[in-house]
């Protein structure tokens, strides 16, 4: 069947396109290629290089946008889930008579939501290859909902567990959303759609804080369980990602499939000079896989994931990955109100921890807001950089103030000397938390969705996040007995030490993805000679 439709495009004329599908196909540029394949060598390169310098307006991609937002309401389960932990540990140690936990209790409350994560990141992979992108952010919502109804019912610690295990498995069929996004989006707004994820993170980081002083952590869960049913709803406005109708065929690749892709990219790209650069971007990526899955799937695997275009972007992801969790921006996060604490508690004229945590998720949405402007006209690199030297300041700064503030008597407790400036330590850590929203919290996870190429973006993309959260699990779990064994400001030395770290690996090392097809980012990751030779010989035989 495929060879049968590769030859039929090659050489049908548009008549027949216009009687299976109600339309014509795009068609090709006077004088890019003289082979009847619409798709040619030449064209291709003419049609990136146009791409890349056609101005792209808001109306053009505004079904985009708006696809992209629905498709972001998905991981504001993942901000929930971050900045419920540290609620839902007050309300608990508050109310004793309700549930008595310990310490070590406590630890596993806040990581278990990391911990399974890996699970459902894992089996996403497949499961978006398999069935689609938008099944994929259908399913998610059940676990979430579940997971909420086992909150709202909780009478004991175990059930408790359980319910933070289902989130964290929602939290990791998300990963979909990435995916999904990248390739319903044109190169030129990608990055900056790619961004709103940190920006719905912040949202339920936002709506998280904010309820917490207004209703308890149980009311909190029912308003979250209605929320994640309107979600659901609304994905069944976003249309199928083309890439998948096309490049996932699973042997099914017809002219009612090919109709339904052409379908969805006319929705999502309403100008027809866009909407034909889409599609034939589409059907380079289409050819490129469908000669690769000639071979057999075992070799297949292998031979893709021992190639420069895939093992290079890994090992960027996975030490990036690596920099973030242990620069400590999530501890923060989950131990906000303990970390907050810790720090004094009061910073002054009625200010506590309590209107630190609504502060820290107000500046979280307003810079996550910003970083999407800022990454469509900077790129990843310079947002990165520029949050890693701001982390890296104001984690040294916060940790200077604490040691030339603090005293220790000869009992060996410690004494604040400067009680009456501790706004300016809380100054300090909400900079942090300020600069690690701009780049290194966001930029990473959005970077799965452009870095990694098609043919095994749902596969690596699910190991990339289960191996994040992995170690933020390690990091989380591990906090409270590190705090035991380290002063805060040797723990804000450590968290300033491996943000320079990260910003050194950056700039070095990580590529500018900013207006780059998928094409050109696979092109970079090859060896010089041989993406020469890729651009030389045509995808036509």
């Amino acid at each position: 069947m495929r060879a049968i439709f590769l030859k039929t495009l090659r050489s049908a004329p548009q008549a027949r396109h216009r009687s299976s599908c109600g339309e014509s196909p795009p068609v090709a540029i006077p004088g890019a290629c003289a082979m009847n394949a619409p798709w040619g060598n030449n064209f291709l390169r003419q049609v990136s290089t146009r791409s890349s310098e056609e101005k792209i307006r808001i109306r053009d991609v505004t079904p985009q946008i708006i696809a992209s937002c629905i498709i972001h309401c998905m991981v504001i389960k993942a901000g929930i889930n971050m900045a419920y932990s540290t609620v839902l540990l007050d309300g608990l140690a508050s109310n004793s008579a309700y549930l008595n936990i310990t310490e070590n209790e406590e630890s596993w409350i806040a990581s278990l939501v990391t911990i399974t994560l890996p699970i459902g990141s894992l089996i996403v992979g497949p499961l978006m290859d398999k069935f689609g992108r938008k099944t994929v952010c259908l399913l998610s919502c059940i676990p979430a909902a579940v997971s909420w109804v086992l909150l709202i019912l909780a009478n004991s610690l175990i059930t408790i567990y359980a319910a933070r295990v289902v989130a964290g498995i929602a939290a990791g069929l998300t990963t979909v959303g990435l995916v999904y996004i990248s390739e319903l989006s044109h190169p030129q707004v990608r990055p900056m759609l790619l961004c709103l994820n940190s920006v719905f993170v912040s949202l339920g980081i936002l709506i998280t804080c904010c309820l917490a002083v207004l209703i308890d952590w149980h009311k909190m869960a029912m308003i979250f369980l209605a929320l994640e049913c309107c979600i659901f709803v609304a994905f069944y406005f976003v249309p199928e990602s083309p890439y998948w109708l096309v490049c996932f065929t699973n042997g099914m690749f017809d002219d009612k499939r090919i109709c339904k892709m052409k379908h969805n990219l006319k929705r999502l790209n309403r100008r027809q000079s866009i909407y034909e650069q889409e599609y034939l971007r589409i059907m380079e990526t289409y050819q490129a896989n469908d000669e690769r899955s000639k071979n057999n799937m075992t070799k297949n695997y292998y031979r893709k994931f021992t190639s420069p275009v895939v093992y290079k972007p890994i090992t960027i992801l996975f030490l990036l990955f690596l920099l973030q969790q242990l620069s400590g921006c999530y501890v923060i996060i989950f131990y906000a109100i303990e970390v907050f604490r810790e720090m004094g508690g009061s910073f002054g004229r009625g200010f506590d921890e309590n209107s630190a945590l609504v502060m820290l998720g107000i500046i979280r949405f307003v810079v996550s807001v910003i970083t999407v402007f800022c990454s469509r006209r900077y790129g990843r690199r310079a947002l990165c950089i520029l949050s890693g030297i701001g982390m890296t300041i104001s984690m040294f700064l916060s940790g200077m103030y604490i040691y030339f503030t603090t005293a220790y008597d000869e009992n060996g407790n410690r004494e604040e000397t400067m009680v009456d400036q501790k706004w300016l330590l809380l100054f300090f850590v909400l900079s942090y938390i300020c600069a690690s929203t701009f780049g290194f919290i966001n930029i990473p996870w959005t970077l799965i969705g452009e870095l990694l190429p098609v043919s095994v973006r749902g596969i690596g993309g699910g190991f990339m996040v289960s191996f994040a959260y992995t170690m933020m699990f390690a990091v989380v779990k591990n906090y409270p007995y590190i705090k035991k064994s380290m002063s805060i400001e040797s723990i804000f030395f450590s968290f300033s030490f491996v943000s320079f770290l990260g910003t050194a690996f950056v700039y070095f090392f990580l590529p500018e993805t900013l207006g780059k097809s998928f094409s050109d980012i696979e092109k970079y990751f090859l060896p010089k000679r041989e993406g020469e030779a890729r651009n030389a010989i045509p995808l036509t035989s």
